[in-house]
């Protein structure tokens, strides 16, 4: 089953994928389609101005792609991802735990200390790919907070579900959930 939908000026088919017996979303996959990581970035950029935000702020691993576009597209000097295990080219990592629903179980960020010196003080910008229940969201706002920054804006692809109409976001297109059938769900 997929479903097709127009993002960004450009149609994909996303295939529809089980979350539990009665419920199926939607998965949008921008890894290895440069062509709608950049027309997604430029239509995203446009929601939010440069003079928003400092810095550009992703969780591993959707959102990298987008994020990297938007950076480039905007000639940001630099971009943080928050990455789902600590590295040895970490300096003193600080994490937070993150609760998605395309994800069983919680997960960790983390983020080395010396891009966390970075972010203190800045204005950020959040970058998803898919906002669905906000829990990578709130651990991404979590992530910032720790580091001393002020997340200024939230903004992704698509809005799943109820995040559609969350005030607090600014998203591209609206993403309905799906039953068995592959028939979208009302909202």
């Amino acid at each position: 089953m997929k479903y097709t939908m127009k993002i960004a000026g450009l149609t994909r088919d996303l295939p529809l994928c089980p979350v539990n017996d009665e419920l199926y979303i939607a998965a949008f996959i921008c890894f290895g389609d440069a062509e709608i990581s950049e027309a997604c970035a430029r239509e995203m950029l446009k929601l939010v101005p440069k003079e928003e935000y400092d810095y550009i702020f992703t969780a591993e691993a959707k959102g990298i792609p987008i994020a990297h576009e938007m950076a480039r597209q905007s000639k940001a000097e630099k971009y943080f991802v928050a990455r789902k295990g600590p590295k040895n080219y970490m300096p003193d990592p600080i994490s937070v735990e993150d609760h998605s629903i395309t994800t069983k179980g919680a997960q960790k960020l983390y983020i080395g200390r010396d891009d966390a010196d970075m972010i203190r003080g800045k204005r950020i910008l959040l970058v998803d790919d898919v906002i669905s229940t906000g829990g990578s969201l709130k651990a991404m706002e979590e992530m910032v907070n720790l580091c001393g920054g002020k997340v200024t804006a939230r903004v992704c692809v698509l809005a799943e579900g109820d995040a559609a109409k969350r005030t607090d976001i600014r998203f591209l297109e609206p993403l309905p959930l799906f039953n068995s059938k592959g028939e979208p769900l009302e909202g």
